[in-house]
């Protein structure tokens, strides 16, 4: 099986042996290839189109303080672009779910332990430990085994040996992008269908007041 560097980058932890390989590695390749190699490492990616502002997100949260929201901007942008959830009325309907869902980007992983997910099998968790393990991490929160799966398969990430990523950035926007093209949510954005929306992302109507007051708000900014 050949082995791919960026599977390698995947699970890069600064752990002893990994230094030790790396350090293997970079003495059996030439100086030429090492210099282009960091020259196209550093190369600068394109910056996508500014779809939401920083600006934007502070006149549309009520509490989140401008250092955390900085952080989302560009990997929120990159996200926006990439699953095409780049129309107005997408975005708002978008940010509405998510902004409620994490708290305005601050909860990007499940309070609780996990362990009431034990041996849920329409979770997909069938092994001991399952039910911290594959807790629920993300903006929209991805929980149990099978979804971690499901989501690993859909974007090439190995989420299931590394779960906790999913409660980091860009990763934790990375699973509430794809939980969002999966239930195909851009379709009812477009019609406006905001019960529809909040239906398929909570299973019920939790938080409704909460999340239509960020849907006109975001309108209001945006549109």
């Amino acid at each position: 099986m050949t082995i791919q560097l960026t599977d390698v980058a995947q699970h890069y932890r600064s752990l002893p042996q990994q230094q030790e390989a790396l350090k293997y590695l970079q003495e059996q390749t030439s100086a030429e290839v090492l210099t282009k190699f960091a020259e196209l490492w550093r190369k600068a990616p394109p910056v996508p189109p500014e779809l939401v502002t920083l600006d934007d997100l502070l006149k549309i949260t009520l509490v989140a303080p401008k250092e955390r929201l900085q952080k989302f901007v560009l990997p929120l942008n990159q996200h926006l672009e990439k699953y095409k959830v780049d129309t107005p009325l997408r975005i708002c309907h978008f940010l509405a779910q998510v902004l409620h869902e994490s708290g305005e980007f601050q909860y990007q992983e499940e309070i609780a332990s996990g362990a009431d997910y034990e041996w849920r099998d329409d979770l997909g968790n069938t092994k001991p430990g399952d039910g911290c393990r594959f807790k629920g991490r993300g903006l929209i929160q991805v929980t149990g085994r099978s979804n971690y799966s499901d989501l690993s398969k859909a974007v090439g990430i190995d989420y299931l040996n590394d779960p906790d990523r999913l409660a980091c950035i860009p990763d934790c926007l990375t699973s509430a992008f794809w939980y969002w093209n999966s239930r195909n949510l851009s379709a009812l954005a477009d019609k406006d269908d905001f019960d529809t929306i909040t239906l398929r992302i909570n299973g019920g109507y939790n938080g409704y007041d909460d999340r239509l007051k960020y849907l006109l708000k975001a309108k209001e900014v945006l549109m």
